[in-house]
């Protein structure tokens, strides 16, 4: 059972049973896994030939790989060698063998019994308080390499994103073929990222079955398409904790494609954005989204700032300029959301016959929920446009200030506009909204910057009421092309992308 493809996308299974090891290898096949991990010590058998039987009836290339999941005593030792060497026997294309629990010489028995199986040597580096280091990671190199093993696996545990950045190192200085994986949420772009720095195997998850740090396998080949990243690749992302409700992946990478551009979009789960730019500093890293919680925070790390972000006091993009690899923040959301309330009020208007080339927020009563990076950039697009904005929540950008708390008893007069920039009502507290539905009958219109879910319940309440509603996918569609603009330097295919969102998201 041959492997024809230069990068190999592979998942673990981890399954009790033959049965339940056969279905997942047949789901595994239809995501796009190229091989499977068979992980053994998960695999419930009362006799040897049970294990063998499962071992020939594989429908897919395999590793096999045996690791404690407790104390080590000298039955599962023996238990584990026996599984290996039968692993050898039937020829399976790879015999992953853990060295922290077996000596080098059973990797040198089962290198010299082996007819076709390919072994591998790893290790698990545990952080333990401590963050992987180049040094540490070469230490634990050689010790694989000294096994003789045909490929060497590296599973790093680590805290933060910028630990993944050895582990990168690595992989472009390895001198012989190395499997890295970095675990946790955090681990993320070492399998993103891998292929750009020479990773030629690619672990993801089964749908259902999501563990920390794996894309899902549909996406490696769906949306990232990781086979056709290379070391001319330059890295886009998004910033954000949390990142996992980002669409900008499924937006970006298809829109690379579409242009012909040489880029990968992925999710960047950063804790800190200072020592993020510090530590993935070079102009491979060419162009960011910036998410909550970072808007703000993100301007004190750009050497220049345009105009207009410098005024609102928030980035939503920064590009690293290639001359230089100085960062140059910007703010695409203040016109996106603004001009799509603008078009939403503009497009009633039309249909009442009140048609105008004022902007139809001036002089309205604007209240905005939420001032943090995109409460900031809403109320200074609102505030530019003539509008009288409040505040339920701090004070910005010389409007009014209001509790949150007294939301629901706000009522000053009929016709106001409402823009929700807090995260209430995102997944996965769907079911959360910042204002009653009887309070929102005095709302000619009512935006939410929350795109997920698309409809809201504070959209579906307003929609209920009569007044008109903007999604927050509408700003997003806008704020992305934006940015996607800046990214390419002047490419944005608008009709694709728009077409990519309101299809799929």
């Amino acid at each position: 059972m041959g492997l024809k493809h230069d990068l190999v996308v592979y998942t673990r299974l981890e399954c009790e049973s033959c049965e339940e090891m056969a279905a997942s290898m047949h789901k595994a096949k239809e995501e796009g896994a190229d091989l499977v991990e068979l992980c053994i010590d998960d695999f419930t058998f009362s006799h040897i030939s049970q294990l063998e039987l499962l071992l020939k009836q594989r429908t897919l290339p395999s590793i096999v790989s045996f690791r404690p999941k407790s104390a080590i005593n000298s039955d599962w030792k023996k238990t584990c060698i026996q599984v290996l060497k039968l692993a050898v026997e039937l020829d399976v294309e790879f015999v992953e063998v853990d060295t922290e629990v077996v000596c080098h010489q059973v990797v040198a028995e089962l290198m010299s019994s082996r007819s076709n199986s390919k072994i591998i040597a790893s290790t698990y580096v545990i952080n333990a308080g401590n963050p992987p280091t180049k040094d540490t990671l070469c230490n634990s190199i050689i010790n694989l390499q000294s096994t003789g093993a045909d490929i060497i696996k590296l599973v790093i545990d680590v805290a933060y994103i910028t630990d993944v950045a050895p582990v990168f190192h690595m992989l472009t200085h390895s001198q012989v073929p190395l499997i890295a994986r970095a675990a946790g949420d955090r681990g993320l772009i070492s399998q993103l990222l891998g292929p750009k720095y020479g990773a030629f195997f690619v672990c993801g998850s089964l749908a259902g079955k999501s563990t920390p740090g794996l894309p899902p396998l549909t996406s490696i080949k769906q949306v990232y398409k990781l086979e056709y990243v290379n070391p001319d690749t330059r890295v886009f992302g998004v910033i954000s904790n949390p990142v996992g409700h980002s669409k900008g992946p499924l937006l970006h990478n298809p829109a690379f494609r579409h242009t012909g551009y040489n880029g990968i979009y992925v999710p960047l789960l950063v804790d800190n954005v200072k020592e993020f730019f510090r530590v993935f500093s070079c102009n491979d890293y060419a162009g960011f989204s910036v998410g909550i919680p970072h808007k703000e925070a993100a301007v004190r790390c750009c050497d220049e700032v345009d105009p207009l972000a410098k005024s609102i006091g928030a980035v939503n993009t920064i590009i690293r300029r290639p001359s230089d690899g100085k960062l140059i923040g910007y703010n695409t959301d203040c016109e996106a959301c603004v001009t799509a309330i603008e078009d939403a009020l503009r497009e009633r208007q039309k249909t009442n016959g009140h048609a105008s080339n004022v902007s139809p927020i001036a002089g309205k009563l604007f209240v905005l929920v939420g001032a943090g990076g995109a409460g900031r950039a809403i109320a200074f697009g609102a505030k530019s446009r003539g509008a009288r904005v409040v505040i339920f929540n701090r004070k910005y950008v010389s409007c009014e200030a209001l509790p949150y708390e007294h939301l629901n008893d706000f009522c000053p007069e009929k016709g106001m506009i409402l823009a929700n920039a807090s995260a209430v009502g995102m997944q996965p507290k769907s079911d959360q909204t910042p204002i009653s539905k009887e309070a929102l009958r005095s709302y000619e219109l009512v935006f939410d910057a929350v795109y997920t879910p698309r409809n809201t319940r504070l959209l579906q309440e307003a929609t209920e009421v009569g007044a008109t509603v903007v999604s927050g996918v509408e700003m997003f569609v806008r704020q992305a092309l934006g940015q996607f603009k800046l990214f390419t330097n002047g490419l944005a295919p608008v009709d694709f992308m728009r077409r990519i969102v309101y299809e799929q998201f």
